[in-house]
């Protein structure tokens, strides 16, 4: 398994992205680990903890699916450095936060904009220095989808995750990721 080197970025944990097989999940793959928590200060990774609640159970128990329209995923390359960020429609969030009384909804209008598609938000970003490159989907339409630990509280490191998940503390969530040509922003 490669060492990767978490990047600060944005004032974030930078101990929240990992480039490991997720044994549960994939088992033999390494791929890009995210740790989400319920309770962060971020309100971005908060509202992805809510769309969370649109996952659909696949590939067993506490593993779930989102839909391309509820929350996608962008791998960046620059240089040794690969970033992921979260991605969701400001509608389906908009719908999502509106009976809430949380105050999370006001937090929606201060999130940026995605630069390839001005309806949808950046909710979250994460980046390491890394050698690791997504595989392309089997359709090549995509690549490789990343998976989010959805846990509550706490800083896991990556051995923990697998253990939470086991336990029951966390679940899975397999989102569906693009890659834009370089040279794209974003």
């Amino acid at each position: 398994m490669e060492t990767v080197e978490p990047v600060e970025t944005h004032g974030e944990n930078p101990v929240r992205m990992w480039i490991r097989p997720f044994p549960p999940v994939e088992p033999d793959s390494e791929g890009a680990v995210l740790a989400v928590d319920h309770l962060s200060a971020d309100p971005g990774e908060r509202m992805v903890g809510v769309l969370l609640g649109r996952g659909h159970e696949a590939g067993g128990e506490g593993v779930f699916l989102l839909l391309p329209t509820d929350l996608t995923a962008r791998y960046r390359r620059t240089g040794d450095r690969l970033s992921v960020t979260l991605l969701a429609a400001r509608s389906v969030l908009a719908a999502d936060l509106a009976g809430r009384t949380d105050g999370l909804r006001d937090h929606l209008d201060t999130l940026p904009a995605d630069a390839l598609d001005p309806d949808r938000v950046a909710l979250l970003h994460r980046e390491a220095v890394t050698g690791f490159v997504p595989a392309a989907s089997p359709g090549g339409d995509g690549r490789q989808p990343v998976l989010l630990v959805d846990h509550t509280g706490g800083t896991p490191g990556p051995g923990d995750l697998t253990a939470l998940f086991e336990e029951g503390g966390a679940s899975v969530a397999v989102v569906a990721a693009e890659f834009p040509d370089d040279g794209v922003p974003g």
